[in-house]
């Protein structure tokens, strides 16, 4: 696949075909409330649908409740494995990287400002958690998960995100392209997947080329089932750092949005980090993870923390040293990781499980086994555009 300016261009001008002719159909015959309240109740693989769905949203669910017919599950197996082996450090890649990523593409931060999740940062945060924990799990496509269903209301969450901006001139479609487009879903596919492999790499962490290849290729399946155009998607990190080179290049800039997106992120881990001498980390860690320029563009503040972030992967390389000469301690670091994210999970959610829900207006006010053994060290591919 060869990225180009005008295969991106072509890109900004389409969505998702299937989803956003259920949510039109799904306005215009006013039924959209009534999906609305029902689709919280569809939240397993194999549960019965409940009585009194739409025909249209019965189809939708129909036509999306299986994975794509290509995948290898042998890949999706050790992408699992790669998950448990580093989701901790994962999770920090998400939080401090990916999301911080998304708000420095100014159509990117404009959109989410004019979603009803704004002012609640921490349902966003835990949304994007648990459906990569969804995602991970063994049973992820077996009868009983959860993450089939997530990815069906998300997909038409996009839709009806672009059906209430179009419908209500709140998005200029020539100068911005198509809300949620697809050259913006691949962007945010390789913002969770390329971007979480730099964010690693730059910590420190240890990566087989075998296990960095699986996380993305998981990352493949996931756009799949988001309704992301396959033949316009990177197949390999290669080209995945040629599209999000390119992406970031073309879009990237400091905005009014952006700012405040990035405020509010600092402002959910800093309650979450207990106490407040640690507070200053959050800052340090994400102008660490996302360099100085893009960390000026959104107002990152500057602290002592900065220098002392900069040793994190001298500790996280000793960390993995012990992993990699002892199952114990592998073993030990694997049960951290995952405590971890479920600590930080439950500390975003208050405990609480998230639901995915098409919102009837926007508002105005805005077991664990060890992973497979390490052969070649992964090292990201160079950059491929220069600013």
């Amino acid at each position: 696949m060869t990225t180009t300016e005008a295969s991106m261009d072509a890109l900004r001008r389409t969505g998702d075909e299937l989803a956003d002719a259920t949510v039109a159909a799904l306005f215009e015959r006013g039924e959209v409330g009534t999906f609305n309240t029902l689709m919280r109740y569809v939240s397993t693989v194999g549960s019965p649908l409940p009585d009194g769905l739409p025909d249209v949203a019965r189809e939708y669910l129909h036509a999306t409740s299986a994975p794509p017919s290509w995948v290898d599950w042998g890949e999706m197996e050790r992408a699992r494995l790669f998950f448990v082996d580093n989701s901790v450090h994962i999770s920090t890649a998400l939080s401090f990287a990916s999301m911080p990523a998304c708000y420095l593409v100014p159509h990117v931060a404009r959109l989410l400002s004019a979603t009803h999740g704004l002012k609640y940062p921490s349902k966003r945060m835990a949304e994007t958690g648990q459906f990569t924990v969804y995602l991970m799990r063994p049973d992820a496509f077996e009868a009983g998960s959860r993450f089939i269903p997530a990815a069906q209301k998300v997909r038409l969450l996009h839709a009806s995100i672009r059906h209430h901006l179009r419908r209500e001139n709140r998005w200029d479609v020539e100068a911005s392209g198509v809300p949620i487009c697809q050259e913006d879903m691949i962007g945010g596919q390789m913002f969770f997947s390329m971007l979480v492999l730099d964010s690693l790499h730059r910590l420190g962490i240890h990566m087989s080329s075998e296990g960095a290849d699986a996380y993305y290729y998981a990352w493949r399946v996931v756009g799949a089932m988001l309704g992301v155009d396959q033949d316009a998607v990177p197949r390999t990190l290669d080209e995945a750092r040629r599209f999000l080179d390119l992406y970031m290049i073309r879009h990237m800039g400091p905005s009014p949005e952006g700012v405040e997106l990035t405020r509010q992120l600092i402002d959910l881990y800093e309650e979450v980090v207990p106490g407040t001498f640690f507070d200053p980390i959050v800052s340090a860690l994400i102008r660490h993870l996302v360099g100085d320029t893009c960390g000026d563009w959104l107002e990152v503040p500057r602290t002592p923390w900065d220098t002392v972030v900069k040793a994190v992967p001298h500790l996280l390389g000793v960390l993995e040293t012990i992993e990699d000469r002892s199952p114990l301690g592998a073993w030990a670091l694997d049960r951290l990781g995952h405590l971890a994210t479920v600590l930080e999970l439950s500390s975003l959610t208050r405990g609480r499980v998230m639901h995915y829900a098409i919102p009837e207006h926007l508002r105005k006010d805005y077991g664990l086994p060890s992973g497979p053994p390490r052969t070649r060290r992964w090292t990201p591919p160079a950059a491929t555009v220069s600013p």
